[in-house]
């Protein structure tokens, strides 16, 4: 049966970054699929408490504590994992995200007066957090000769949005990364191993909620009511709509499916503001 392709029993998941609003809904579904689940992130107690969540829920999971930009602390992470399940099927590269002070405001911060500490965290955490992790754990596939590699980029590698520069160029980054690894995996190591990309649209998320929403008021910012304003579906994501591309894409269900970037957007990508 077709729905048996989407089946991960049995599959051990890592997922980086896990903790964050996105990811965490990932690590429910990938658990809900079957796989057990490794949850990757840097605060202990976020860490506990999703690793709680997805036990309860009858699912598998195994938390641990490191930092995408450490390499050593992925490398004994990985190896943590491999002592405890045996393998590693999936790798999520979700770490990643924005920070105020690398964000242009008009009146309070130009681009001229970014600082480069905070240009160079952003750039870091969203794509060289990936190539590590993808190297560390991509050896492990490779070995195998068998494993799906997913990172996470975003609406803005597409076309660049305004105020957020180091996080759009490092999210066009990931998809040149994407596309370049599924060929080198494929071709060097196992074309039973795949890459691939998911892109969110527009959801509410840490990092973004003080641009997209009032702080005092909940409504929505100019910012926020000109993205609904472009989004055919009138609306931001909920996580949970991220679930069901991130199953399709990690499952053998697309098992011909590689070097590929699938958006999830409510079509903001396809409106062409006319």
């Amino acid at each position: 049966m077709i729905t048996n392709s989407f089946d991960l029993t049995g599959k051990v998941a890592v997922v980086t970054g896990a903790t964050g609003v996105l990811c965490s809904a990932m690590c429910r579904g990938l658990a809900q699929a079957g796989a057990k689940v490794v949850v990757i992130a840097r605060n202990t107690d976020r860490i506990a408490a999703l690793v709680e969540s997805l036990e309860q829920g009858g699912g598998q999971a195994l938390g641990i504590c490191a930092d995408v930009l450490d390499k050593t602390a992925l490398e004994a992470a990985a190896a943590q994992v491999v002592a405890t399940y045996g393998q590693v099927d999936i790798l999520v590269n979700g770490a990643g995200g924005n920070r105020a002070d690398a964000t242009t405001m008009p009146g309070q911060r130009s681009f001229f007066d970014l600082p480069q500490e905070a240009l160079r965290w952003v750039f870091d955490l969203n794509f060289v957090g990936t190539v590590l992790a993808s190297q560390v754990f991509g050896a492990l596939l490779a070995q195998q000769g068998h494993g799906v590699i997913l990172n996470v980029s975003s609406m803005a590698s597409y076309q660049p949005m305004t105020r957020v520069v180091a996080y759009a160029g490092a999210k066009a980054a990931i998809n040149n990364f994407t596309s370049w690894l599924a060929v080198y995996m494929a071709q060097e190591h196992s074309p039973a191993i795949r890459v691939n990309a998911v892109a969110p649209g527009f959801f509410l998320g840490e990092q973004n909620r003080y641009l997209l929403m009032d702080e005092t008021s909940g409504e929505l910012t100019p910012r926020g009511q000109q993205i609904i304003d472009h989004t055919p579906m009138q609306r931001f994501g909920d996580p949970d709509d991220l679930v069901g591309t991130v199953v399709w894409l990690v499952s053998d269900a697309s098992r011909f499916v590689t070097g590929v970037v699938v958006p999830v957007d409510g079509g903001f990508m396809a409106f062409s503001g006319v």
